[in-house]
Order: structure tokens, then sequence, then C-alpha cells
């Protein structure tokens, strides 16, 4: 029974979207035990972070890099880095941007070497490339390429109930169900 932990910060209500469906991916996972986590808010659930068997980063991408409230939340876990508190932990990452590129890979790195730092495992996406053939489509799972962790790309005219779009959506639960399910298989 793996607990997942998914700690993001959302400005307008994307990302926000996008933790709500890799949790819902993380809960499909047979015994589960997923947290859904405002950046906000986790400097007071740090004992479930440290009992958590892995956790997920989310964070817009703001300016080419993670925003500033998840940059001050990785900055406060320096404490517990000290402490190896989560070494050996499964770790993932989520991104959205308004732009196709926004330079998101950018954001998914800066989470990568954050929890490699703590020592923990990372977890790719697991999903073929979409959309980058000439039958493929923007429905298609994983439809802006993404390998290390899953992206999302919302219009800024749009508000969180339409965007991101369906397929970035079902690509952050497949993300959350892969990173549960190799929690659990860790957990045996």
């Amino acid at each position: 029974m793996p607990n997942v932990a998914v700690v993001y910060h959302s400005g307008y209500g994307h990302t926000k979207v996008l933790a709500e469906a890799v949790t819902h991916g993380a809960a499909s996972v047979e015994g589960a035990k997923v947290l859904l986590l405002p950046v906000e808010e986790a400097e007071l659930h740090w004992d479930e972070l440290h009992a958590a068997d892995a956790i997920v980063f989310g964070s817009p991408t703001y300016m080419g890099s993670v925003s500033a409230k998840m940059k001050a939340f990785m900055e406060a876990t320096s404490k517990h880095w000290a402490e190896l508190k989560w070494r050996d932990k499964i770790a993932g990452g989520f991104t959205n941007s308004a732009s196709q590129s926004g330079d998101k890979l950018n954001t998914l790195v800066d989470l990568v070497i954050f929890a490699m730092q703590h020592g923990m495992i990372w977890v790719g996406l697991g999903v073929p490339a979409g959309n980058n053939h000439s039958k493929g489509s923007t429905e298609d799972l994983n439809r802006l390429g993404a390998f290390v962790g899953a992206m999302a790309q919302s219009n800024t005219d749009q508000g969180p109930d339409v965007a991101p779009p369906t397929s970035d959506r079902q690509t952050a639960e497949a993300y959350g169900r892969r990173i549960a399910q190799i929690a659990a298989w860790r957990t045996r």
C-alpha cells in the first residue's frame, strides 16, 4: 500500500487541475493512499511527507522555472535534506505553462535536481510522445512530447475549467498511476 503525496503550487488554477489528475491516477492503484497538498500548506505536513513512499512535485512554469512559492518550499526542505529524510523515496514532477514550450523542461529539470539532492529516485513519464507524426493529434496522450515528467499547456485566455486540455489531464493521470504503481512495487 503506497503512500503518495502530491505537493503543488498553482497560481491560476491550471496546475491544480494537473495535481488533481495526478492524485486521481495515483488513487486508482489498489491500496494507495494519496495526499493532495498545496505548497502553501506543505510546511504544516512534514510528518506526512516524511512518511510518504512517493512525492510528486508540481509547479507552473514562470519565467522558465518553478514558481517562487515552489522554490520557497524547496528551500524550506533543507533542514530535512541534512537528515536524509527523503532518501530513496520515489519522486516525480509536472508543470504547466501558457506556451507550447514555455521552457517547461527547465522547470522539470529544477525538480529533478531538487529530488536528486534529497537522494530520491526520479520516475519519468513512461508514455511515448504523441502528436509527433502526420496521424497524430492534440488529443494524444503526451501531446507535448515530455519524458522527464508530465507537461501541460493552458491558453492564457482560458480558465482551469477548460485548460489544460483533456489530453494533458489524462497524461497527468497516467503519470500519477505510474508513480503509485512503482511505489507499490517498492513497498512490497
